[in-house]
């Protein structure tokens, strides 16, 4: 059984080696109402937080680096 669980473990360090690891501060607050919208979609908060990033990266793209840089049409949060 050891066999199997350190071959687990050696396929989980592969899988996870594709990643890199974001850290994201916010007000504890904040963070339960990403996690109660993130369910509502049926996501979880990571998956939330990479469509979001997703999202605002293909809008960046339509309007030009210069009106992404300003900021023009981004929502402001408290």
């Amino acid at each position: 059984m050891s066999e199997r669980s350190n071959a687990l473990k050696k396929a989980q360090q592969k899988y996870m080696e594709k990643f890199s690891i974001a850290r994201v501060r916010m007000e504890h607050d904040r963070y339960e109402r990403v996690q109660a919208h993130a369910a509502a979609q049926g996501e979880s908060v990571n998956g939330f937080i990479n469509r979001a990033i997703d999202h605002e990266m293909e809008r960046d793209s339509l309007r030009g680096p210069t009106e992404a840089a300003e900021g023009r049409g981004n929502i402001s949060t408290p």
